[in-house]
């Protein structure tokens, strides 16, 4: 009667029946992990509604966000926002650079017009004009890499005063490729005036 059980008995007892996944929880017990913090909660319902179920949602997502980022790039090329602006102009030396050449006034902006008055002077059948735009095309393609020499030389100067422990790479590629655009369509908007020191 007040004997011990022998451990064959006690086996069947010891082992707790496995809950079937299928059946609901009873709501009195106990569910075996700290109940979640209201904000924690939220947040995980907010990323479980904002996940895309498909492939196709996922994609028009991408798009979705691809827009607005451009959207974004647009309106900061036109107000020179630094946040928003794309990674080739971004920066400081970037920003000095491109305030530097538009500071200035350069033969290269001109470059598309000109080009534009060779090529309708050399589709003329008269020989002497033929010539003369030949060599407007020479003297307009050595007057521009005369300007564009020195302005590099100026610049790079500049770049190692202002910013000696910045890294400068590309930047006078990045003004020099500037130069060849004319003033009003250059992007992002230029932010000073001609004459006016960067």
């Amino acid at each position: 009667m007040f004997r011990s059980r022998s451990k064959d008995e006690k086996a069947p007892s010891a082992k707790a029946p496995v809950a079937d996944s299928t059946q609901p929880r009873d709501p009195q017990a106990p569910k075996g992990r700290p109940t979640p913090k209201r904000s924690a909660a939220q947040s995980q319902r907010r990323s479980v509604a904002s996940t895309p179920t498909n492939r196709k949602e996922a994609a028009k997502r991408q798009r979705e966000a691809r827009r607005a980022d451009m959207a974004r790039q647009r309106e900061a090329l036109a107000s020179g926002d630094e946040r928003y602006l794309p990674v080739r102009d971004k920066g400081k030396v970037r920003k000095f650079a491109r305030d530097f050449v538009d500071s200035r006034f350069c033969i290269a902006e001109y470059f598309l017009p000109m080009a534009v008055i060779i090529l309708v002077l050399s589709m003329l059948q008269n020989p002497q004009l033929q010539n003369i735009a030949l060599l407007l095309w020479l003297g307009v393609i050595l007057l521009i890499v005369i300007d564009s020499v020195f302005t590099a030389i100026r610049l790079k100067k500049q770049l190692r005063e202002r910013f000696p422990d910045e890294p400068k790479r590309g930047a006078v590629a990045y003004a020099l490729m500037r130069t060849l655009q004319m003033r009003r369509l250059r992007l992002p908007k230029p932010q000073v005036k001609r004459g006016e020191r960067p």
